[in-house]
């Protein structure tokens, strides 16, 4: 009878060690489908916008004031990554108004990116500005920086004054475009806007 008895309380055992390994292994399973399923989620929230806007027009604040107009097809914001961005890849057209509301300034391109903690824009692909003294400036890569009223690119610049086209490589300006310089002028053109008016004349004919 002993021996049976030992035998029994073995047998026991051997089904109490098999069931807490099962026990075991499961948790860890679980723990580790837990993990992934995490993993996954932080990921898509770092790629998905947190808020989507199509075909916009709206105003921008600044100190209460209404001081920028955006009209883009697309607008999405990326607010959950480290550096929280705005992203316009379809392009954009800006507006700035001065203290009576006025457009002083207007920018077109086909690409922006603002980063909204440091208040930087930047504008990509056949950028196209205009200040309150009808210049023209043309660049393919433009930088603003909000907090410095600052603007400036690395790139070609070409800036079509009225009599006077201006070709240069590095350029930094106001916010208004009214008081600027170019780093490295590589050329001045004089524009003939008697030939172009006389042109015109002549195809109105």
């Amino acid at each position: 009878m002993v021996k049976k008895k030992y035998i029994i309380e073995t047998h026991k055992s051997s089904i109490t060690v098999v069931i807490l390994s099962i026990v075991i292994l499961l948790f860890i399973l679980s723990c580790t489908n837990n993990k992934q399923e995490y993993t996954t989620s932080v990921t898509e929230r770092k790629t998905t916008p947190t808020l989507t806007a199509i075909n916009l027009t709206t105003t921008v604040s600044d100190s209460g004031i209404t001081r920028y107009r955006i009209t883009t097809p697309l607008w999405e914001i990326y607010d959950r990554t480290e550096e929280p961005y705005w992203l316009f890849k379809q392009g954009l057209h800006f507006d700035r108004f001065n203290t009576n509301y006025e457009v002083d300034a207007q920018i077109d391109c086909k690409y922006a990116k603002y980063f909204s903690d440091k208040k930087i824009w930047l504008l990509k692909d056949s950028v196209k500005c205009t200040n309150l003294n009808g210049e023209k400036f043309e660049t393919p890569e433009l930088y603003w920086d909000q907090a410095t009223e600052r603007i400036y690119s690395d790139s070609i610049i070409t800036i079509y004054q009225q009599k006077l086209k201006i070709v240069g490589k590095g350029f930094e300006s106001n916010q208004t475009l009214t008081n600027y310089k170019i780093l490295h002028p590589t050329g001045i053109i004089p524009i003939n806007t008697e030939e172009d008016t006389t042109t015109t004349n002549d195809t109105i004919k």
